[in-house]
């Protein structure tokens, strides 16, 4: 399937295979895979490995956020299915309105459930299989559990469909099923356990951005590093490690770090706008120009890039470029302070212009 142009985040460590063999996998279609949501991100792939490293409120938020931000948000099975990898199951004929309205699921609990492949299909046209399962789903939900809870549980029995002839039921966050001999824990306790999860990156990954999310930014770059270290594809990685040392003043550290993410990835823009940053404060202002045109020349709406780039024209004395960049910027943001510090910007410029001729 031709995936060109196609910028693939993904959130969590795949289960099918490495993120490494899958970016090379993806690539040779032509699109782009990189862990997180950088911006220029089209595509926001969510891992069935989150359900054992975050509780369900935090996944919700970072699900809200990428629909929000992207759009396109996609199950693990999905991309799998998107790029080739497993065949697509056939079509059902039912409707997500329709197993919503049969089933008695919400709409929220049903959509987080068929992100993280409890159901058949993760997408539209659904099975009846899919609806015996959002019924079942229902039931647990009316007993007390969260989808968060059963998602975790059913993927410890392998393939989802195989939940259709049981008997679910929860007891707290435990979903248990009752078969022809016993009632027994979904967990993995008496059924099969689940896989180890051999992404040692993503689980430095996980730990620093739980320790840059508490600030403890030097801490976490360090884990961030480790990460990096450990696949060198990984763009993402070095890129949050830089913010991490720019954080703490290390400026130098900073540089390197995002020189490393944009050596792994050139299309990462965010990277070369923090780079521009970086070089910017430590007066290195024609390369921090240069990295400021290159994340324009990537995402030419990147607004914040076009203002800072008038900025730094405007303190290396070219008044002309300054003010075409301010025109630019005021083109995308017309009603913030920003867009009010560019208009003043460009009287500045028509001042100095005028007293000058």
């Amino acid at each position: 399937m031709d995936l060109s142009g196609t910028s693939i985040g993904i959130v969590g460590a795949l289960k099918a295979f490495p993120l490494r063999a899958a970016a090379r996998r993806v690539a040779e279609r032509g699109a782009r895979m990189h862990r997180g949501l950088p911006r220029g991100t089209t595509m926001a792939v969510f891992c069935r490995s989150l359900l054992s490293r975050q509780g369900a409120a935090e996944i919700e938020d970072r699900v809200a956020a990428a629909r929000s931000a992207i759009g396109d948000v996609r199950s693990e099975n999905g991309l799998m299915r998107h790029m080739g990898v497993f065949a697509a199951q056939p079509n059902g004929p039912l409707t997500r309105r329709s197993i919503l309205d049969q089933s008695g699921l919400s709409e929220s609990n049903f959509d987080m459930l068929a992100l993280f492949d409890t159901f058949e299909h993760d997408k539209e046209p659904f099975s009846f299989r899919d609806l015996i399962l959002a019924k079942k789903y229902a039931g647990l939900v009316a007993s007390g559990a969260g989808w968060h809870d059963i998602a975790r549980a059913v993927h410890a029995v392998g393939p989802v469909g195989s939940l259709t002839a049981l008997t679910l039921a929860a007891r707290g966050d435990r979903i248990l099923a009752l078969d022809d001999h016993s009632l027994a824990e979904l967990d993995g306790q008496r059924l099969l356990d689940l896989p180890p999860d051999t992404d040692e990156a993503e689980d430095y990954f996980s730990h620093a951005e739980a320790a840059e999310h508490a600030g403890l930014f030097a801490e976490a770059a360090m884990l961030y590093a480790h990460c990096a270290a450990i696949d060198a594809s990984d763009a993402t990685a070095p890129f949050n490690q830089g913010n991490c040392l720019r954080e703490v003043d290390d400026l130098n550290g900073a540089a390197l770090a995002y020189a490393t993410a944009l050596k792994r990835d050139p299309a990462l823009v965010e990277s070369w706008f923090n780079c521009a940053g970086v070089l910017r404060e430590l007066g290195r202002n024609t390369v921090a120009r240069d990295h400021l045109t290159r994340a324009i020349a990537i995402d030419p709406a990147y607004a914040d890039a076009i203002y800072n780039l008038a900025a730094l024209d405007y303190e290396m004395g070219d008044l002309p470029a300054a003010a075409a960049s301010w025109r630019r910027y005021l083109e995308l943001d017309t009603d913030t302070d920003w867009a009010r510090r560019a208009r003043a910007g460009l009287a500045v410029v028509a001042q100095a212009q005028s007293q000058a001729g």
